[in-house]
């Protein structure tokens, strides 16, 4: 039955192409109709349904077919499942089946999308070593190589990269250049990338065989990722110039799209509106599970989103968002996102105040997350903005200890992070704590020099601070440190250097012929004129302009104060030529010439003696009404007893008034 059907089959694939899929399906159903189970025809049919891109139905046919089937079809099976997106399933099955060269393809494409890079790496260098299977294989795989190289330097792998300079191949190709373009820039010398992207720009218009159409959906990619470049070059105006000449809605892939509508609004010259900037974001279609960005592009997007929402007042949101994130991390970590992500959460809480009124909202938040280093970091740095400095010290330092203390392999990570202490050691620069940047490098220094891939630049910085000790243990762990760095790296002139000049000062009969290995000292110093050194003196600071000190300068002590001399001040209508008013200085009402106004004021004015002088020892009272005059004479007044009397004449009875 078996032969039969192999026989009509053939029959039936005689008569079709091998471009006519469908007509390759309908054979292979015509034979599944009398037999279900026919190893041959179903997998025929699966390679037909895979040609027309129906890789659901492909993989039922694999569920129908049986264990038979799957065994015989790893590659098309396998294929289906990363066609559909099940990256893991599909790794699975490419990497526990025989190894044959498609396989490896499909297992190397799953992993890249499972963003294992370094196992991506390590499949297309198996695969380069060996003889290419088709034509044009060895071109794929330089392109697929290149890309996964970019995206091992993006995720902080750029160990595992053995060509870091582009080489001639990968000019020729308009994809080559664009992967070599990515990598210099995730490396970080943007000025190349820009000049690999404009090459791979030109490659790509140059090409007959693509119609322009097709040219329009290559550059696409390209241009977006010369707006970032551009960006980042400080060089925003081409940037904008370049982002308005493109349309985004006409990008097909998805994920391209939404980078380029967020690069786009990050860019705006004027600072956007938030509310519409939300707008836009939201209205690039949901991504499906393949063209979804890779992680670090998926985390600079949500945390660009949460920016957008702090922009719009939406506080409680974003601090509850993020604080269900944070849970899910308690331990310490150096982790980009994590203290990104911690730091938007203070922000939230701080209602985006800053200095003092920020520091009152967010350090009730550092006694719930004692060890959070993105709270910690934005807690100094408000220290920083309010001139605190001690208190960022202290801050840094209590956290340091609590690690110190912790036995977890991780704290001890986040403990001697190169960034954190570089923190402390530019904290102590600020208060010239030179015996504590010293003692921080050297504990730094001995944490890493135990590891197999140490941080060169803090062993570098620690053997330097060494070295300006006085110290005999100090220039001797400067010594050790610069000889680990000598034997790593022969011919690494810094650590010649610095080999030499710590072994000169405490065992200079190590140093054999390390110094000859230096430029000369005659060679340094051959274009310095020593003469004109010597004629110019020896330079002094420049002395201050203005100095906060209270004490007088001794220049001052021997002159004089000058006397502020006041503009005079004359009356309005001044006249030089009459004499001025003997009584000026006197108030109006005790004036001669003071006339009240009314005839209470004449009354009261006539009853007052303004103090002049009364004569014979006696005065006259007006009474009110005009009821006469009433003299007064003094009494002089006598000890013990009651006075003598006056005369009193004249008094007038005053009617009371009121209603009858």
């Amino acid at each position: 039955m078996a032969a039969s059907s192999g026989q009509t089959l053939s029959s039936l694939l005689q008569q079709a192409t091998l471009d006519d899929h469908e007509e390759v399906l309908k054979a292979s159903n015509t034979i599944l109709r009398k037999s279900k189970h026919e190893l041959e025809p179903q997998h025929a049919k699966v390679v037909a349904l895979l040609k027309l891109d129906r890789f659901e139905d492909a993989l039922k046919v694999f569920e129908d077919g049986g264990n038979q089937l799957k065994e015989r079809a790893a590659l098309e099976r396998a294929y289906a499942l990363y066609k559909v997106g099940d990256l893991e399933e599909a790794a699975a099955i490419a990497s526990g089946s025989d190894g044959s060269r498609g396989i490896k393809h499909v297992e190397a494409q799953a992993t890249y999308r499972l963003e294992n890079f370094a196992k991506t790496a390590e499949l297309y260098k198996q695969l380069r070593e060996q003889e290419a299977g088709i034509r044009n294989e060895e071109n794929d795989l330089r392109i697929n190589s290149g890309a996964t190289d970019a995206q091992l330097e993006w995720t902080r792998q750029g160990h595992l990269v053995g060509q870091k300079k582009p080489s001639r191949e990968d000019l020729e190709a308009f994809e080559t250049a664009y992967n070599a373009a990515c990598g210099s820039i995730a490396r970080g010398p943007l000025g190349q990338g820009e000049v690999l992207l404009n090459r791979a720009k030109d490659l790509c218009n140059s090409l007959e065989e693509l119609s322009d159409v097709e040219k329009a959906t290559e550059i696409l990619p390209i241009v977006v990722q010369q707006i970032y470049v551009l960006s980042g070059l400080q060089k925003t105006e081409k940037a904008i110039d370049l982002s308005s000449s493109i349309t985004i809605a006409d990008i097909s892939d998805l994920d391209t799209r939404k980078i380029a509508q967020n690069n786009s609004i990050s860019i705006s010259p004027q600072p956007p509106n938030p509310y519409i900037s939300q707008r836009l974001i939201e209205s690039t279609p949901i991504l499906p599970g393949s063209a979804k960005p890779f992680r670090h592009q998926s985390e600079i997007l949500h945390r660009n989103a949460c920016t957008l929402d702090l922009l719009s007042l939406k506080y409680t949101g974003v601090a509850n968002s993020t604080s269900k994130f944070l849970s899910q991390h308690p331990s310490a970590t150096v982790s980009a996102n994590v203290n990104s992500i911690s730091v938007l959460n203070a922000a939230a809480h701080a209602r985006n105040q800053v200095a003092k009124p920020g520091l009152k909202e967010i350090l009730p938040l550092l006694e719930q997350r004692p060890n959070d280093v993105g709270l910690i970091l934005t807690v100094i740095q408000l220290y920083l903005l309010t001139n605190n400095h001690g208190s960022a010290i202290n801050l840094l330092e209590s956290f340091f200890a609590r690690l110190e203390a912790s036995t977890t392999p991780s704290n001890q990570e986040v403990r001697f992070a190169p960034g954190l202490v570089g923190l402390l050691v530019s904290l102590y620069t600020l208060q010239g704590r030179k015996t504590h940047i010293r003692t921080e490098l050297a504990k730094a220094a001995s944490h890493w020099r135990r590891k197999q891939k140490p941080d060169i630049a803090l062993l570098r910085a620690a053997g330097s601070a060494l070295l300006e000790s006085s110290k005999v243990e100090d220039l001797t762990a400067a010594a050790e440190i610069f000889s680990d760095l000598h034997s790593r790296d022969p011919n690494d002139r810094y650590a010649i250097a610095g080999y030499v000049a710590s072994h000169a000062a405490t065992s200079p009969s190590k140093l054999g012929s390390e110094a000859d290995k230096l430029t000369p000292t005659q060679r340094l110093i051959s274009n310095i004129d020593v003469d004109a050194l010597e004629a110019a003196g020896i330079a002094t600071l420049p002395i201050p302009s203005s100095t906060n000190t209270k004490k007088r300068s001794t220049e001052d002590d021997s002159k004089p104060a000058k006397k502020r001399i006041r503009k005079s001040r004359l009356p309005k209508n001044y006249d030089s030529s009459k004499p001025p008013d003997p009584e000026r200085w006197l108030p109006m009402r005790d004036r001669s010439s003071y006339r009240p106004k009314g005839k209470k004021g004449k009354t009261k004015q006539a009853a007052l003696t303004q103090g002049g002088v009364v004569e014979k020892g006696e005065e006259s009272l007006e009474l009110a009404g005009g009821a006469g005059k009433v003299k007064v004479e003094k009494v002089g007044g006598g000890g013990g007893g009651g006075g003598g009397g006056g005369a009193v004449a004249g008094k007038k009875k005053a009617k009371a008034k009121g209603k009858r």
